[in-house]
């Protein structure tokens, strides 16, 4: 399955059902890969709040401005993801998640036999086994391995960074009337600033007898803001803005 054109309905609609389960087009993180596949969809105007997948990702990628163009790896062309990029983050995943092939207590580790010294350094192999050794050298060399896994696994989990839970909310900002500025309105909205806090795109959305509603998405950090917080904000412009609305949220 590839996306196909990224301007229609349908290939919004592939994107999204590909998006369903992965943060990223590859990988766990972002990568040229979302440049290219971002690049093609241009604009999140055309994406409806059903396609909830695409968009919350195309909010995450805009959260990160400029630096799109920075993210690493080496750009290809949209026709090979989709279908083909499946197998890329399977890779990824697994050489970034080799830990699950990893027994911190793998028993079946040949500990060396022990053996007694040479006489002479041109004795037959036979003369190097010692059927009297000790099976407590078997298991304290077990032990030893098995000690030296364990500091190497936690040494390789300390060096992971922390991850920053975010979500993605589009929220439904309704007016007083149709005689309500709807420009200064989302300008209003977008007044409301906080650390871990960022606005992504918006539109326009008609409801009623000439009415009509601002839809925007942001991307918050969990543990810096909640959803409470912004409808205190919005709503506290009550010269323009009626009632505020949680239309999806997501976490990314």
């Amino acid at each position: 399955m590839e996306f196909g054109d990224l301007q229609s309905d349908s290939g919004i609609s592939k994107l999204n059902d590909y998006l369903k389960d992965k943060s990223y087009i590859e990988g766990y993180q972002p990568s040229a890969a979302d440049t290219v596949v971002y690049v093609s969809v241009s604009s999140a105007l055309h994406i409806k709040p059903e396609f909830n997948h695409a968009l919350r990702w195309f909010t995450h990628i805009t959260s990160y401005g400029k630096g799109i163009s920075a993210f690493p790896g080496v750009p290809k062309s949209i026709a090979e993801f989709g279908s083909t990029a499946g197998k890329v983050v399977k890779k990824a995943k697994d050489e970034e998640d080799d830990d699950s092939d990893f027994d911190l207590f793998d028993d079946d580790v040949p500990a060396p036999k022990s053996v007694s010294k040479k006489d002479d350094e041109n004795d037959d192999d036979d003369d190097d086994f010692d059927p009297f050794a000790s099976d407590d050298e078997d298991e304290a060399e077990k032990e030893k391995v098995k000690q030296e896994r364990v500091a190497a696994y936690t040494a390789r989990k300390a060096k992971k960074p922390a991850l920053i839970a975010k979500s993605s909310i589009l929220l439904d900002v309704k007016p007083w009337d149709d005689e309500t500025d709807m420009e200064k309105l989302e300008e209003c909205v977008r007044t409301v600033q906080a650390d871990g806090l960022k606005w992504g795109a918006s539109k326009f959305v008609p409801l009623a007898y000439g009415i009509k509603k601002l839809q925007i998405v942001c991307v918050v950090e969990d543990d810096k803001v909640g959803t409470d917080f912004l409808e205190e904000q919005i709503t506290a412009f009550e010269d323009f803005i009626q009632s505020v609305d949680i239309a999806a949220f997501n976490k990314i």
